[in-house]
Parts: structure tokens; C-alpha cells; sequence
């Protein structure tokens, strides 16, 4: 009897603990996190500690195990209940994982806001199965939600709450316990990657920290505000460079994912993926330029290839995402103030990442889009624009760079027979090339075959992409040339594709893997008709390159941080507390 009775203590006790929805709801992530772990390992060089444990995140736990209390009490008791309470948590963290993998960063609060121009890009069939699924589960939330238990929902609410305040009204108190945590516990964990930041702490707590650090900063930014101090000291450069620039063209061009497929050393194709214009223009005589960015996030890219300061992301989101139109004295404004015309055309919508207050701020004078998007109310730009998205195919659903370089050079032309012609700032975005890499084959059929075992389609199909886009580029730098023989042309990649993710870029051994490979991108630099190839720089480099340029090296000679010759680095004068000053006051002018 006594035996019978401790067995059914032993199975009460099991099924109260195995049974228990806690237990279930804690075994069941940290055997996802366990998963993921794996799926990381693959693709990153992390040491086997670095992951998810998801048992040792003595900040994220409490937080989790609040959520899903919580989502219990608004839901009427069945049997599924516990499963639908999960479900909202587990897409949360599904959701960053897969930012993480295809991206190698964590995300943000902010990344909300891309979520429109996320649609416009997505598929139809995968924008339809991610609609469904969300579409689905609120409706069954909300034939399941219970108001009989008002008083546990409005008290339980009390620590959400508390902790939004926080960290949007109170941020300074949010950072400084998190950092006094760390500095007492373990002064090692001092954050130093997104990874290790979100392997020891957790993904909800980051994305509280992350989001209580944007704030700060943006508080911090109105003591950095003094238009007028700002302005007068862009006005000296400005006034400096009337009296030394030579008045030549300039010619930027961003483009979309511009990988070199030849960089990946595991990888091995039925002929080379370089067109052949482009190799006997290029070969030997291109550089590589750090963009901040992995797979997207284009525009910060462009910030920092316009403004000259590193895209620090203090602010959350893209930098271009907070810009209200106010001038914030990039390369195009100061140029601009030195007598140059600053045009810039791409085939995006102006509302697209903010586009139209961004590019303002930094500067242009005129903005060309496609006739064919309307503009939004309140927008003042030239209504007689170059651009058409006519003949765009519909299996591509972007217009091909070397349509968009023959629309520009007529430009150009045009700009150049004009009769005293301010000297011209001409700049490009190019998107063709983005996700999800369409390849009309009727137009551009396929020319390159993987040979090598590690296969990989979309890598395939951007590779495809190139040998067609790298034809565009020898044409358009070509006739370009002979437009403006004595121009100075430069093009860059915002940033690698994002492909399968980042593990298919350590599978396949880009730039053999060395550091901050997934962030070296190919620079063309054609000064006057002839290849330049400077040492490894960053994007924000790239103003320095052209004023320097422009004065004919004496910008390097007088101005802290400039390129003296082709051959030589970027002078390191400018440390890195140096740029994030400038950074800062850029956006508290830039923002206002």
C-alpha cells in the first residue's frame, strides 16, 4: 500500500511538472533556441558559448514568463489555450531570428517602420502566406479573448506599462541600471556585438535596451541643436571651397546588391560571371569600399556615402527615416553652396525610406522619380522628369540599371550643352538587383551555370543579375566618359545581397571569410577616363574622395581626414569619437 501510494505521489508530481504549461511553454523555446543555435553556428564564427541559452538569460526569462502569463488571462480557458497565448510569442522571436540570419543583426523596435516598403518588395505568394498567417491568428485571438477577468487584465497590464514608460519617457534609468548591472556582474559583458548582446541577455530585453538607447540619444540630441553655430561652420567650407574647386563633374552612383561573384572562393561557374567589357575596363583596378550594412537597410548605405559620417543607428531605424528636409550640410548642400547643381534621380516612390526629406536634407536641389508615382501631398519637386517606368518588365518589376544609365547620360548631355552651365553634382540610385532578384529571361536570358557541389539558386540568379549589370556599367562609364571626358565617375554597392543569408557566404567562403568580409563591397573610382584603385575605405569616406577631388588635393592638405593620392589610405586623423561628434550634430540639424 505504502508502495502504491509513493508511486502515485511520484506520478502526480510528474504529471503537475511535465504537464504544466510553464514548463512546457520554457522547455519548448529553449529547444527552438537550441535549434537556432545550430542554424547560427553555420553561418557565424561564434565561439560554442555565444548562442542561445536561453536557461542563463536571468533578464529575458522574467520577461517571457510575464508575456505569456498575461496572454493567458486575456484568453477564455480550452484546451488550446496555452497554444494561442504562445503563438504571438513564438512568431516575436521567429521574426528576429530570421532578421539575424539574414541580416547578421538584431532588430529593432524600429524596423516597424520598413515594414511598407517590406511589402512593396515581398513576392506575391510569400506576401499572401505571411498575410494569412497574421490575419489568421487575430482572428482566432480575437473569438477567443475573455473580458470576464477585467480586473486581472488591468492590473496584469501594470508592468507592461511600467516598463514602456520607461524606456520611452524615462530611457536614461532604463541604460544606466542595465549598464550598472553589467559593470557589477560581469564587466566582460559589455556589449560588443548584437550576437553576444542577444545570446547573454535575450531577445525582448535587447529590444527594450536597444530601444531605450534610441531615446536617450535622441534626447541627447537637443542640447547638440545651435542652427546657427552649424550653419556658419558649414559656411566657412562652403566659402573655402568657391575659391579652389576646379569646377569638374561629379558622378556618384549607387547600386543595388552589387556583388562581385568572383570574390566567393568556394564557388565555381560554367564561364566567367563578369561580363567581358567590364573585366578588360576593370581588371586590376577596383577597390573595396566597408558599407554599414548587410542585406539591406539600403539607406544607410546612402547616408553615409552623402554625409560622410559613419551610420551610427543611435536614433533607431534608418537615418534617412528621421530626416525632416531641414538642410543638414551633406556633400550635395555643400556643393550645392559652392555653385554646383545637385540632381539625383532613382526609381523608387519618394516616400520610399523617407526618400524625398531625406535627399532634401542632404542637399539636392532636384529629385527626379518615375512619372508614374503620384506625388504625396505637400511635395514640391521638378515636374518635368527624365524618368518613365515605361518598358519596365513585369517579370523584373524594376528598371534595369542600363536603362536607367541611358535615361541619365541623355541628362547629362542635356545639362552639359546648356549655355554656362553650373558645374554638376550628378547622383544615381540604382535598385535593380534587389530582392527577389527577378530575371526576366526573354530579356536577359540565363548565361551562368553553377559547377561547383555547394549550390545555391538565388546566388545563381544574382550572378545571372551581374554579368548583365556589369555590361551596363562598362557601357555607361564608357559613354559617360565620352560626355564628360574630364569628369570624375565613382560607383559603389550599398551592400552585399542578402541571398540565402549569411551562411551562404561562409559556405561558399566570400573573400575567404576574412574579417568584416560580409561588409566589403566593390568601388569603381574613373577620374577623367582612367580606373583608380585606392586602399579598403568606408563609404562615409567617399565625400572626402570627391572634395579632395575637386580641390585638386588641397581639401586633404587643409581639412583633417582627407585622401592625399590614389594609392594611400584615408588619413586616421579623424578618430572614431570625431566622427560620432559630427554624426550627432548632423542629426539634431538634420531632424528639426
Amino acid at each position: 500500500m505504502k508502495a502504491k501510494n509513493a508511486l502515485s505521489v511520484v506520478r502526480a508530481g510528474y504529471d503537475r511538472f511535465f504537464c504544466n504549461r510553464y514548463v512546457l511553454f520554457i522547455l519548448f523555446f529553449y529547444l527552438y533556441s537550441q535549434f537556432v543555435f545550430v542554424l547560427i553556428r553555420k553561418a557565424s564564427d561564434l565561439p560554442v558559448w555565444t548562442w542561445f541559452f536561453l536557461l542563463h538569460q536571468k533578464l529575458e526569462l522574467p520577461i517571457l514568463l510575464y508575456l505569456f502569463w498575461y496572454l493567458n488571462i486575456l484568453i477564455k480557458p480550452s484546451r488550446f489555450r496555452a497554444l494561442i497565448a504562445a503563438t504571438p510569442l513564438f512568431f516575436s522571436y521567429l521574426a528576429f531570428d530570421i532578421v539575424f540570419l539574414l541580416l547578421d543583426r538584431a532588430a529593432r523596435l524600429t524596423d516597424l517602420e520598413q515594414v511598407p516598403d517590406l511589402i512593396y518588395v515581398t513576392p506575391p505568394f510569400y506576401l499572401i502566406c505571411a498575410s494569412g498567417a497574421v490575419v489568421g491568428y487575430l482572428l482566432l485571438l480575437c473569438f477567443s479573448l475573455s473580458i470576464k477577468r477585467w480586473k486581472a487584465i488591468i492590473f496584469g497590464m501594470l508592468p507592461l506599462v511600467a516598463l514602456v514608460v520607461i524606456v520611452e519617457v524615462f530611457p536614461h534609468l532604463f541604460v544606466n541600471a542595465f549598464q550598472h548591472y553589467l559593470a557589477t556582474r560581469n564587466p566582460e559583458a559589455l556589449e560588443w556585438s548584437d550576437a553576444a548582446d542577444i545570446s547573454t541577455h535575450g531577445r525582448f530585453f535587447m529590444l527594450c535596451y536597444y530601444e531605450a538607447r534610441r531615446c536617450l540619444a535622441r534626447k541627447k540630441l537637443d542640447t547638440l541643436h545651435n542652427r546657427q553655430a552649424y550653419d556658419q561652420e558649414a559656411l566657412e567650407l562652403v566659402n573655402w571651397l568657391k575659391g579652389k574647386v576646379n569646377r569638374r563633374n561629379v558622378h556618384l552612383v549607387l547600386m543595388e546588391s552589387f556583388v562581385d561573384p568572383t570574390l566567393f572562393m568556394a564557388a565555381t561557374y560554367s564561364q566567367s560571371p563578369i561580363h567581358p567589357d567590364y573585366q578588360k575596363m576593370f581588371a586590376g583596378r577596383m577597390g573595396y569600399s566597408l558599407s554599414p550594412v548587410f542585406g539591406g537597410r539600403t539607406t544607410e548605405a546612402e547616408f553615409e556615402a552623402l554625409c560622410g559620417v559613419p551610420a551610427y543607428n543611435e536614433l533607431g531605424g534608418v537615418e534617412y527615416g528621421l530626416f525632416s528636409g531641414s538642410e543638414a550640410w551633406c556633400l550635395p548642400g555643400i556643393l550645392r553652396g559652392a555653385g554646383y547643381r545637385a540632381a539625383t534621380a532613382n526609381t523608387t516612390k519618394p516616400s520610399t525610406f523617407n526618400s524625398y526629406k531625406g535627399l532634401r536634407g542632404a542637399g539636392f536641389g532636384e529629385q527626379y522619380y518615375p512619372k508614374e508615382y503620384p506625388l504625396p501631398k505637400g511635395y514640391s519637386l521638378v515636374t518635368d522628369t527624365y524618368l518613365s517606368l515605361a518598358g519596365v518588365s513585369k517579370n523584373e518589376g524594376m528598371m534595369f540599371d542600363g536603362d536607367l544609365f541611358a535615361k541619365n547620360r541623355e541628362f547629362v548631355r542635356r545639362a552639359l550643352a546648356e549655355k554656362n552651365h553650373p558645374p554638376l553634382f550628378n547622383y544615381l540610385r540604382a535598385i535593380y538587383g534587389h530582392v527577389p532578384y527577378w530575371l526576366d529571361e526573354k530579356k536577359r536570358p540565363k548565361v551562368i551555370k553553377f559547377t561547383s557541389k555547394d549550390h545555391d539558386d538565388y546566388l545563381e540568379l544574382v550572378v545571372n543579375q551581374i554579368w548583365y549589370r556589369t555590361q551596363a556599367v562598362a557601357e555607361h562609364v564608357r559613354e559617360l566618359t565620352k560626355i564628360d571626358p574630364d569628369g570624375l565617375i565613382i560607383l559603389f554597392s550599398d551592400h552585399l545581397p542578402p541571398l540565402s543569408g549569411i551562411s551562404t557566404y561562409s559556405r561558399l567562403r566570400y573573400l575567404n571569410n576574412g574579417q568584416d568580409s560580409i561588409h566589403m563591397n566593390r568601388i569603381l573610382i574613373i577620374d577623367r577616363g582612367k580606373p583608380q584603385q585606392y586602399k579598403t575605405i568606408h563609404h562615409y569616406d567617399i565625400p572626402r574622395l570627391i572634395l579632395n577631388a575637386l580641390t585638386d588635393g588641397a581639401f586633404g592638405d587643409t581639412w583633417q581626414g582627407a585622401f592625399s593620392e590614389p594609392g594611400r589610405s584615408l588619413d586616421a586623423a579623424a578618430g572614431q569619437a570625431e566622427l560620432h561628434r559630427r554624426y550627432m550634430r548632423l542629426m539634431a540639424h538634420a531632424v528639426k
